[in-house]
């Protein structure tokens, strides 16, 4: 980004300096060659040209105006967070002073930085020392991805860094000036890789503390499937019910079959799937884009939604069966009623399972549980994108949405999208919970899909969707706000 708007002449090159004890303005200003009152003239200028209308003071609509104006992608603005650590006296403006402290603090955190990345205190960050200050940081980064990161920030193509460059480039992202932030900042701004809301979180990096990023999913995820544990066995039992269906009946089995504990059967499979299946689906998801963009001839960025789509629906279908033989257990658990309250043990049940209907019944049911993949994350995608978009312009008047507006897109389109593909839910779950060495044992998908139809019509395919639906907005929130909670404790923020 180059945060100056006003022309200047190409820079020669940042003066060395040795390396500092205490960073001061001094080493900014010697590193630049420029006097104080040539630096108070830039700042004057940039505020100014936010400014435009020379009201004397920058407001939302100004800082994001200005933003726009300088080609940074709507998705990545931080308008609303650079107000924020602008706007000392949180009156919701930021006037000249306070934008000078600013640019004062700022420039500061960058030179310390960029006097940390230059080892040999030349004046400039060769492309080697970038490379060992990202991998010191955790950030694995290719030669490529190397080059286009230099080539980003490196104005005057001479395949160096100055402190010039790496100031203007860096100067309005609002974030502390860690070498993991800047990453993601270049990574943002520049890749422009979005829309992935629907199949991999947003904001996740393959490069940057992915392990952690996984942790804290991992975490969110299993802290989420408990606390809704209850309503997702409501829905598995009710799914498998080939007579009428009733939601009060069934809370009453439950919890005749185990008291309070019998509404959480199963949940611990279903816990232990999380990591794993996320740490799958992420990275698969990551390995099938490349593959994706190299078929095309493209670049990452160019992937567009097809290609999300289709990475994104395959990554889950090679998640699920790689921990498909837990989840068909997960379901013979919570449908296994018995008399003395008492759930089975779960290697007896796995062993039982082997030994009476072999290997291949762990992957019953898989067929419609991939099929339903691609559709569910394509109806995910469209809706998700489509009420982002109904947000922006009718909500909040062409200003992006924050985390709990993308919060309620992602609810309703996860929901529209669960409720499209539900039938092949039941069909798979049915599969999954009926024996194969019983004499009605379903022959399969199709002869669950006819006699479900025979004989219990087309809501029959339904059954169970109300718990289901029930759990969506508490499942996404609780995710949610343990995700962030954990990325604070994690340092990911």
């Amino acid at each position: 980004m180059n945060a100056d708007p006003q022309p200047r002449s190409p820079a020669a090159g940042c003066a060395p300096v040795k390396k500092p004890g205490l960073v001061s303005m001094d080493h900014v200003l010697l590193a630049l060659r420029e006097t104080r009152e040539e630096r108070e003239a830039r700042i004057r200028g940039l505020f100014n040209f936010f400014d435009s209308a020379g009201s004397g003071y920058l407001d939302y609509a100004q800082i994001e105006a200005g933003l726009s104006t300088m080609r940074i992608p709507a998705e990545y603005k931080y308008a609303r967070d650079l107000l924020k650590v602008c706007d000392s006296n949180r009156d919701g403006r930021v006037d000249y002073h306070e934008f000078r402290r600013y640019m004062d603090a700022k420039e500061l955190d960058l030179y310390r930085i960029f006097e940390a990345i230059d080892v040999e205190h030349n004046g400039s960050i060769m492309p080697e020392e970038l490379l060992d200050a990202l991998t010191k940081a955790g950030i694995e980064i290719g030669d490529e991805e190397l080059a286009h990161f230099v080539e980003h920030v490196d104005k005057d193509n001479n395949g160096i860094i100055t402190f010039e460059e790496w100031r203007d480039f860096l100067l309005l992202d609002p974030h502390e000036a860690t070498i993991e932030n800047i990453y993601h900042y270049w990574e943002r701004v520049c890749l422009v890789d979005i829309g992935e809301q629907a199949v991999i979180p947003q904001g996740i990096s393959k490069h940057v503390n992915a392990s952690k990023y996984l942790i804290a999913g991992g975490i969110a995820g299993a802290t989420s499937r408990t606390a809704t544990a209850p309503l997702d066995r409501l829905k598995v039992v009710m799914q498998v019910q080939t007579t009428r269906a009733q939601l009060v009946p069934a809370i009453k089995d439950i919890w005749r079959d185990g008291r309070f504990l019998g509404l959480f059967r199963g949940n611990g499979l279903n816990v232990m799937k999380v990591a794993p299946e996320s740490a799958i689906r992420f990275y698969t998801y990551e390995i099938l884009k490349d593959f994706i963009v190299s078929v095309k001839g493209e670049d990452k960025s160019n992937i567009g939604t097809s290609g999300r789509l289709v990475a994104g629906g395959l990554a889950g279908a090679v998640a699920q069966t790689v921990i498909y033989p837990l989840d068909l257990v997960k379901t013979r658990l919570q449908t296994y009623f018995c008399e003395n309250g008492k759930a089975p043990n779960i290697g007896k049940l796995s062993k039982d399972i082997w030994i009476q209907e072999g290997p291949r019944v762990f992957y019953r049911g898989l067929v419609p549980s991939v099929i339903g993949m691609i559709p569910y994350a394509g109806i995910d995608l469209a809706a998700y994108e489509t009420l982002k978009d109904m947000s922006r312009t009718y909500l909040l008047k062409n200003s992006e949405p924050g985390p709990l507006v993308q919060l309620g897109c992602g609810t309703i389109s996860g929901a529209l999208g669960a409720t499209c593909v539900y039938p092949l839910q039941v069909i798979r779950t049915r599969m999954q919970a009926q024996r194969t060495n019983s004499t009605s044992a379903y022959k399969g998908m199709s002869d669950v899909f006819r006699r479900t139809l025979q004989h219990e019509g087309f809501t029959g395919f339904y059954k169970g969707i109300f718990p289901n639906l029930l759990k969506v907005v508490p499942s996404a929130s609780i995710t949610y706000l343990v995700y962030e909670s954990m990325k604070k404790s994690l340092s990911l923020d």
